[in-house]
This record gives C-alpha cells, sequence and structure tokens, in this order.
C-alpha cells in the first residue's frame, strides 16, 4: 500500500516568482526543476525534510471565505511576532492585522502573490511564549 507523501501542490499563476517569494521570505530551497509532458515539475522545501512542495501553474487562493483562516500550507517558526515583523516590513501581506494568541500558542496568516494562505503557527501557550 501506500507509505508516505511525496509532496503537496500549491497553484501559482507564476512559477519564478512564486519560488522568488518562497525561497527569500521563507527559507524554502529549489528542490528539482523539470520540463515534462504536463509541464514544469518544480519543487521547493526545506532542507533535509520530507516534505516538499510542488509549485504548479493554475489559479492560487482558493480558499473559502474571509473568515476561512486555514492555510494552504503551514509553517511553523521559534519566534512567530518577531518573523512576522519582519516579513511586514518586506511588503508580505497578512489576513489578521497582527498575530493572534490561542491556547496552543501564537497564529497569524500571511498572503502569497496568488493569495493563497500561507498559516504562521508558534507552538506553545502564550504564558509560556513570554505573555
Amino acid at each position: 500500500m501506500f507509505s508516505k507523501i511525496m509532496f503537496a501542490t500549491l497553484f501559482v499563476s507564476d512559477q519564478d516568482k512564486a519560488l522568488d517569494f518562497y525561497t527569500n521570505n521563507f527559507g524554502f530551497e529549489k528542490m528539482a526543476d523539470n520540463p515534462g509532458p504536463e509541464g514544469r515539475f518544480l519543487l521547493m522545501s526545506y532542507k533535509g525534510q520530507g516534505w516538499p512542495v510542488l509549485l504548479w501553474p493554475g489559479t492560487g487562493g482558493r480558499a473559502g471565505s474571509e473568515t476561512d483562516k486555514m492555510g494552504t500550507i503551514f509553517l511553523q517558526s521559534d519566534d512567530l511576532r518577531k518573523d512576522f515583523a519582519e516579513l511586514k516590513a518586506r511588503g508580505i501581506s497578512f489576513v489578521e492585522p497582527e498575530p493572534e494568541d490561542y491556547t496552543w500558542g501564537v497564529r497569524v496568516t500571511a498572503l502569497d502573490p496568488d493569495g493563497n494562505r500561507i498559516a504562521l503557527r508558534q507552538q506553545g501557550s502564550p504564558r509560556r511564549l513570554g505573555k
């Protein structure tokens, strides 16, 4: 039977622009870039992690309504408030105006150039995180 997830797909309007966005803002690295019969197969991942993301031509930003805060991709941070301030200074757009505290940690949702939601999370109770 099946044994692992090979990769997840993120639909983007411009593969080069998306790769630049994710590598320069979130630290991804290009893993594969190959032409194929259906199109360009462009994979990115964090170094040493087994969850690559396929940047595939298509229509991004398919999240439901404005109240839908689920991300297309979830990224973990060690210091989300610091990362939020850095990304905001770079011009990254966010769904929420500031990171929000929850019983399990902190969250905020960024948007990529295609409107795909990037769920940014920091685990740990807000009390343990210095709040």
